[in-house]
């Protein structure tokens, strides 16, 4: 296909100005790594924030081009993204950022129920030094920003991520690292839900509570209700659209 053709399609293309300019944001020049490591996170991090929104087109030339890197990293890291289930090849067209079903949002939180509730059993029996603090730190921030339901999902996912990452579990880490992607891609967050803020910080302090305390029962029971609540509201929010 020729410059023009490409240029006349009616299909999406790799967003311009400014969206160039917030993917190029994204890539940082790798000291230790490969140029496709730097390439992959860079574009897995826009379509994680909504830069790269479905159905987007990700076209080689356009990404090398805007990346200022040839395409054989743009292309292994498509690759890649593919095997997240961040992008999907469309057969004889080329490849686009892959939308989430209802199907797939609901089977996120089933997984994310059991692994969270792990997380914080585990975070509760070992209790590293600071993380009480830590996790405190963040729910105090988030009751000042409770009108702020962007702000408050960014937060939300701090929290989770301080007791994923007290765990000392390597695999747990990673299985929940690829849940907080996928959560990263719901788009609009259950904190838009009217007293879902306020009633998930409730839910956030019987955690903390549990944890502090070592009561590793009662922190996976919190967990698991706080993630099944959340589940509610998004099947709700899903209804309502």
């Amino acid at each position: 296909m020729t410059h023009s053709e490409r240029t006349e399609s009616t299909e999406p293309r790799t967003p311009a100005d400014p969206a160039a300019n917030s993917l190029r944001s994204f890539l940082v020049a790798p000291e230790h790594g490969s140029m496709t490591d730097a390439v992959t996170d860079a574009l897995r991090e826009a379509i994680l924030s909504g830069v790269l929104a479905p159905p987007a087109w990700l076209r080689e030339d356009d990404l090398a081009q805007t990346l200022c890197v040839s395409r054989t990293p743009v292309r292994e890291a498509l690759r890649r993204l593919s095997d997240e289930g961040l992008t999907q090849r469309v057969a004889n067209r080329g490849t686009v950022v892959a939308q989430m079903s209802i199907d797939e949002i609901l089977a996120v939180y089933a997984v994310r129920e059991s692994l969270e509730g792990l997380a914080a059993r585990t975070a509760a029996i070992r209790r590293p030094a600071g993380l009480v603090d830590a996790l405190t730190a963040v729910h105090r921030e988030m009751e000042g920003q409770v009108s702020d339901s962007r702000r408050l999902a960014e937060l939300n996912l701090q929290f989770h991520r301080l007791i994923r990452d007290a765990s000392g579990n390597p695999y747990l880490e990673r299985f929940l690292t690829q849940v907080e992607h996928a959560v990263r891609r719901f788009g609009r967050t259950t904190y838009d839900s009217e007293g879902r803020s306020v009633e998930s910080l409730k839910e956030h302090y019987a955690i903390l509570e549990a944890i502090a305390a070592g009561d590793a029962d009662r922190a996976e029971e919190q967990a698991v209700a706080h993630m099944r609540r959340a589940r509610e509201v998004r099947v709700k929010q899903m209804l309502a659209r």
